[in-house]
């Protein structure tokens, strides 16, 4: 590999191949060093094709480049990170600090798996929690199918709290994938931990009667069981990551958090079609926004 990186150096020089102000754009966006001298020599090997289309010869070079340099580009086999994250929804926020330890797969390292550890603060106002149990929420509860089953939303009482703020902590899962050397896109999601929060009032609507609970409370146990079936509050994202330097990266998020509250006050609780008291419920969050993300 190194002989070959020399052999492209002494060609470009030999050769003068020289990218012009847009090519070079290109380069510095995407590729590494080694890569741009990949893309000058295929320049110079296009210019003696004759190749006139200059929006051929920059789609012939961008090919050969992501096919050559994505495939010979090496990536770590254990990554440390530190990230923030911020998304910002409508009369609802959250702010998520993480930790997180990657084990790079297959021969080139290019996929991650890991684990880690975060916290997400979820704040809003008047937000609306919805009947949280799965059998009441859903037509199944079975693990993973309960994604996809029927809302049951006759169900349905609603919870409206008045100002939640809660500070969740959780061990998380990664999974990602280098697409490039500057290229990151992945997925987490809690997996179980602990909640506390503020203690707010909030408006019980059941079966048509509207009741003041003074007392609400977040849910303090967490666990990711699929689904309608997770207990507590639980945050996951799809993420997209672009890295500006060795160390620090920019992240584009979509988040779909859980936020869930219960009545404290005894008397004060849904009563289910089948008899079941409930006083847990849930507010679902999809939210977009941006992370920064350091690499130790």
């Amino acid at each position: 590999m190194i002989f070959f990186e020399n052999t492209l150096q002494n060609y470009c020089s030999t050769h003068n191949c020289i990218l012009n102000w847009e090519e070079n754009q290109i380069c510095n966006l995407f590729f590494s060093n080694f890569c741009k001298d990949f893309l000058r020599v295929t320049y110079v090997m296009l210019m003696k094709l004759q190749c006139n289309s200059y929006m051929k010869k920059i789609t012939a070079i961008l090919l050969l480049v992501v096919a050559f340099g994505t495939a010979n580009a090496q990536y770590k086999k254990q990554s440390q990170l530190a990230d923030l994250a911020v998304t910002l929804g409508q009369s609802e926020n959250s702010i998520a600090a993480s930790y997180i330890y990657n084990w790079g797969l297959g021969k080139k390292h290019r996929w991650d798996l890991g684990a880690g550890i975060r916290t997400t603060s979820y704040f809003g106002v008047k937000r609306n929690y919805i009947t949280a149990p799965a059998k009441l929420a859903r037509s199944t509860t079975i693990p993973f199918l309960i994604v996809l089953a029927t809302q049951e939303e006759q169900n349905f009482d609603t919870l409206t709290v008045q100002r939640p703020l809660t500070f969740s902590t959780n061990l998380t899962f990664n999974a990602g994938y280098h697409f490039s050397p500057k290229w990151y896109g992945g997925v987490n999601i809690d997996v179980i931990g602990f909640t506390v929060g503020r203690t707010t009032s909030a408006i019980l609507t059941s079966n048509g009667a509207t009741t003041l609970e003074s007392k609400a409370k977040p849910s303090a146990f967490n666990l990711l069981l699929t689904g309608d079936n997770d207990l507590g509050s639980l945050n996951s994202e799809f993420y997209l990551r672009y890295n500006l330097t060795n160390h620090c990266g920019v992240r584009g998020v979509y988040q779909f958090l859980f936020s869930e509250y219960k009545t404290t006050t005894p008397d004060i609780y849904q009563v289910a079609p089948d008899g079941t008291q409930v006083n847990r419920f849930r507010n679902k969050v999809n939210a977009f926004g941006l992370a920064l993300t350091y690499q130790f």
